[in-house]
């Protein structure tokens, strides 16, 4: 027996990284179903050909209203419910520092981050809306470390991601007490989160930096680097009603201690 039994889930940017062990994660949790939103025919291969019909698996781009609505409907007429949404599809800006950008690439550049990282969550909100409030359900969104602190990013990404802070709390005001609303904030972790391609960077992944491993751990005081499957618990305890039905507006920090850096 598991803490979500009977569960339905859609998770965006769900073919990789955290977002996938989300979805392994909540169907060894006893979810009926989870639905998938990815952006590859490639991905979408993958987890079916991994979980079969436990998932739905609907090609698109978060940043289209029409494609996150398919994306709900197609899980809807699988599973007949909705339980919990989890906003996760993201992309960083590998520090692209503000003077390094010529004002037309910080042009494209911020409406390709703002666009996944902070309006996909916006119409994904909206297109689950009407399910959730119906299930008494709930939303998760993947932040990061740069939702609360410099650093780990360039600025848009670090904006992007405050946004996405601002937004978490918001949607649990106006949800409240239909539906709850959290996030979990990850920090460096062993995932292949791509670049924008706005700055020819598509192409480019969070886990291939060299030395990206050894560089993190070593200024943690954990003293490690996370792997996907490290933060998934997160999300099973915020989606569970049982477990945290007097939760929302918050967000779980999984950073390995980000906060008490430097260690002495």
């Amino acid at each position: 027996m598991g803490w979500l039994n009977g569960y339905v889930a859609l998770v965006t940017g769900g073919g990789s990284g955290i977002g996938r062990a989300v979805v392994k994660r909540f169907l060894d949790e006893g979810a009926a179903g989870v639905g998938v939103m990815v952006r590859s025919q490639e991905q979408a291969d993958s987890l079916v050909g991994e979980f079969g019909g436990q998932v739905a698996v609907s090609l698109g781009d978060v940043r289209s209203g029409a494609d996150n609505q398919k994306a709900v409907d197609l899980t809807l007429a699988r599973f007949g419910k909705l339980d919990t949404l989890v906003g996760n599809a993201g992309v960083w800006d590998f520090f692209a520092r503000l003077e390094k950008l010529e004002l037309d690439e910080l042009d494209r550049s911020f409406d390709e981050i703002f666009g996944v990282n902070v309006k996909g969550y916006v119409l994904a909100a909206r297109a689950a809306a009407k399910a959730l409030r119906e299930s008494g359900g709930s939303m998760i969104f993947t932040l990061s470390n740069s939702a609360f602190y410099a650093g780990g990013g360039g600025p848009l990404y670090v904006a992007s991601k405050h946004a996405g802070l601002g937004l978490v709390k918001q949607l649990a005001y106006e949800f409240a007490p239909d539906v709850r609303v959290n996030g979990v904030a990850p920090g460096g972790t062993v995932t292949p989160l791509r670049g924008p391609e706005s700055l020819g960077k598509q192409d480019r992944r969070l886990s291939e930096i060299p030395n990206f491993q050894e560089n993190i751990a070593g200024v943690m005081p954990l003293k490690m680097i996370a792997q996907p499957e490290d933060h998934a618990g997160h999300y099973v305890l915020l989606a569970s009603k049982e477990n945290s039905r007097a939760t929302t507006a918050t967000v779980i920090q999984s950073d390995g201690g980000w906060e008490i850096r430097p260690m002495r």
